[in-house]
Formats: C-alpha cells, sequence, structure tokens
C-alpha cells in the first residue's frame, strides 16, 4: 500500500492538495494511507522550499503547487 503525505499547516491549499492526491490515487485504482504532517520539524526533513508538500512513499514528489490529478498519478509507483 501507498504512504501518501501531504506536508503543510492545514491550510485552503493542503486540503485541495490532499483532495487531488486522493482523487488521483482512487481513479488509478490504488489504495493508499494519507497522512497528514503538520509539525514544521518534520516537514523540514523533507528538503522541501515552500508548503503544500507531496510525499509519495518518502519521495518529495512536489511542493509549493497542487498538481493536476495527472501529474500525481504519473508519480505513483509502479
Amino acid at each position: 500500500m501507498l504512504t501518501v503525505k501531504i506536508l503543510g499547516s492545514g491550510c485552503a491549499n493542503c486540503k485541495k492538495l490532499e483532495a487531488v492526491a486522493r482523487e488521483a490515487v482512487t481513479g488509478a485504482g490504488r489504495e493508499a494511507e494519507f497522512v497528514k504532517v503538520t509539525d514544521m520539524k518534520a516537514i523540514l526533513a523533507y528538503d522541501l522550499l515552500a508548503t503544500p508538500g507531496l510525499v509519495i512513499n518518502d519521495k518529495l514528489v512536489c511542493s509549493g503547487r497542487i498538481p493536476s490529478q495527472a501529474e500525481v498519478r504519473q508519480w505513483l509507483p509502479a
């Protein structure tokens, strides 16, 4: 199962990123555990420059913007 982390304070963009990621994972027929990371030390451990951040299986794939569902699907491991 995939682990998808949303890095950020819980702002509107973080919520939108989570919604896009959930739809992309579901649309790809995959299952994932979604984790919200709001602790700044934990967020900075991913070397991200801006929030929100998207981490899939402990790899930072996007930060500072909300990707499209198609982009998220491309980042899902096979």
